[in-house]
């Protein structure tokens, strides 16, 4: 059993995997903007396709290459930015480029024959996504209604691609968890699998200083821990959480502190007393341009003044003014409803939790990670998918 385990292929991970959408890499950040909240997923890949090049050194289908993804946060993190928040209308035309991230190796293409072992090994070094040709074409009557700013990627010779991450991978060693006994069980203090790098911010700061750790978190798939003065585990900025959202989160960011954005990122919508908050200091900062390109729905006249340069400052608020996303996102049905009922509460475990139990639980709250705490909820630190398969790849050592 442990021996056929070994032959398994990135290709036995892909089955019943969706074609990948896409955005070709010319795009604007407008065009990715809009993507992504006419699509269900969370993620959309780019992709550069350079027809000139020869085919004597490049594989058919590998003219066109995934160069990485974007999603909401990237938007959000790019907008939150002092010159975009001047004149979000002109940052929104700047190339997808700008916000896609620069860290190297992220984004790697491998053949459907790639072994679970090697795939593993990839993971573990940095790559997020392995990006695989899908082996079978899908029928025109099988494919998911498409978008024509989101469509799945057709190369010229009709190759299409599906991407693994590391959830993915997780997920296929837990449904042969027997396997690997008895490491499951052993607790992830045991396994020296808690990492201390964590990314933390006071609950009293502001959520503007916490935009570098937002994106540095995305970049590594984890999150930002919100703590008190204590160093007690209060809450967390996630950019899963994030990712469900509209870019209207931008102003929310901009002036709200990291406890107060908890609540407005949190599942349901935005509660309407913070959204008064952010309009106030939106206008007090004189940040007209946000006010002006962010969806406000409201039927009173406060509203619609401070979207004005002569606004009154004495006009009422109705109980009904709220920052609406215009794509529905805080509420809308999709594949990832897993995901969009993420509230900011922190996934969390004790240092004494077994390993199969911490995996299941990141796996239920679709999460590539959980926070470690004491029993007063002081923050220790955090397990990820990464370290809980660099244990796996050193047990499958022993069984090749």
């Amino acid at each position: 059993m442990a021996v056929s385990f070994l032959r398994y292929e990135v290709s036995d991970l892909c089955l019943a995997k969706p074609a990948l959408r896409s955005l070709s890499a010319s795009a604007t950040v407008a065009d990715a903007l809009e993507a992504l909240k006419t699509c269900e997923e969370n993620f959309i890949s780019v992709w550069d396709c350079n027809h000139s090049k020869t085919t004597r050194s490049l594989h058919a289908g590998q003219l066109c290459r995934c160069v990485g993804k974007v999603c909401m946060v990237d938007v959000i993190c790019y907008l939150c930015k002092d010159d975009n928040l001047v004149s979000p209308s002109a940052a929104l035309k700047a190339p997808v480029s700008a916000i896609l991230s620069k860290i190297p190796g992220q984004m790697m293409h491998v053949e459907p024959s790639c072994s679970l072992l090697a795939a593993i090994d990839l993971i573990v070094q940095g790559v997020q996504n392995l990006v695989v040709p899908i082996r079978t074409r899908l029928s025109s009557s099988s494919r998911r209604k498409q978008h024509p700013k989101c469509t799945t990627t057709t190369f010229h010779n009709g190759q299409e691609f599906c991407w693994l991450t590391q959830e993915d991978v997780v997920r296929f060693l837990l449904s042969s968890i027997g396997l690997f006994s008895p490491i499951p069980a052993f607790s992830i203090e045991s396994l020296g699998i808690i990492s201390t790098d964590i990314l933390a911010i006071n609950y009293h700061s502001s959520a503007n200083s916490a935009l570098q750790l937002i994106s540095q978190s995305l970049s590594q798939q984890t999150s930002v821990a919100v703590v008190d003065s204590e160093g007690v585990l209060i809450g967390e900025i996630s950019p899963f959480t994030l990712a469900c959202c509209d870019e209207s989160v931008a102003a929310a960011i901009t002036t709200l502190s990291a406890g107060d954005l908890m609540s407005y990122i949190d599942c349901g919508g935005p509660p309407e007393h913070l959204v008064r908050v952010v309009m106030e200091r939106l206008k007090e900062r004189k940040l007209q341009g946000v006010l002006e390109n962010y969806t406000l729905t409201s039927s009173s006249s406060y509203a619609h003044s401070l979207m004005s340069s002569s606004s009154d400052e004495e006009s009422s608020v109705s109980p009904n003014t709220t920052l609406q996303p215009r794509s529905g996102r805080y509420s809308r049905s999709s594949s990832y409803s897993a995901r969009m009922v993420r509230r900011a509460e922190a996934i969390v475990c004790h240092p004494k939790s077994s390993l199969v139990a911490v995996m299941i639980q990141a796996i239920a709250h679709r999460v590539n990670y959980v926070w470690v705490i004491e029993d007063d909820c002081s923050l220790v630190g955090i397990v990820t998918f990464s370290g809980m398969l660099k244990v796996f790849r050193e047990h499958l050592e022993t069984m090749a």
